[in-house]
C-alpha cells in the first residue's frame, strides 16, 4: 500500500508533495512521486525538478517514509498517469494540490483534478496552499 502524489513545480504542487509526505508518515506506508512529462523538459527544468524532488525525498526520509520516484515520459495526460500508478501500486490514497480558480476558470480548467477525484481507484486527498496573510 502506498500514497501517490504527482509532481508539479507550482506552489500547489509543493503543498501536495508536503502533504503526501505527512500522509505517508501518518499511514505508516511508502510514498510514490509521479513525474508526468508531456514533452522533453529543458536542462534547466530538469535540474529544478530533480532539485525539488530530491528535497521532498529528503523530507520523506527524515519523516521515516520510504519514497520512490516514477518518471513517465511521452505521456499526454497527468490524470491518467496518477490513476494508473495508483491502481498498479494498490494505493491507499492519491494526494493532489489544488488552486483557487475564478468562476470562468472553474468552467474551463481543473479537468485533471476532477477526473482524478471521480476516476481514482482509492480516496483522494485534495489540499491547497496556505493563503498569505
Amino acid at each position: 500500500m502506498t500514497v501517490v502524489v504527482g509532481y508539479l513545480p507550482t506552489r500547489e504542487g509543493r503543498q501536495g508533495m508536503a502533504s503526501a509526505v505527512e500522509e505517508a508518515q501518518r499511514r505508516h506506508t511508502d510514498l510514490v512521486i509521479v513525474v508526468s512529462e508531456k514533452s522533453a523538459p529543458t536542462e534547466q527544468e530538469r535540474q529544478q525538478r530533480d532539485h525539488d524532488i530530491e528535497g521532498f525525498v529528503g523530507q520523506a526520509i527524515e519523516a521515516g517514509v520510504q519514497a520512490s520516484v516514477e518518471v513517465l515520459s511521452e505521456r499526454k495526460d497527468v490524470a491518467d498517469d496518477l490513476i494508473s500508478v495508483a491502481d498498479q501500486r494498490n494505493a491507499q490514497v492519491i494526494v493532489i494540490g489544488l488552486r483557487r480558480r475564478s468562476p470562468v476558470g472553474k468552467l474551463i480548467l481543473g479537468s485533471n483534478a476532477q477526473r482524478i477525484l471521480l476516476d481514482a481507484p482509492c480516496p483522494v486527498l485534495a489540499v491547497k496552499p496556505v493563503r498569505p496573510v
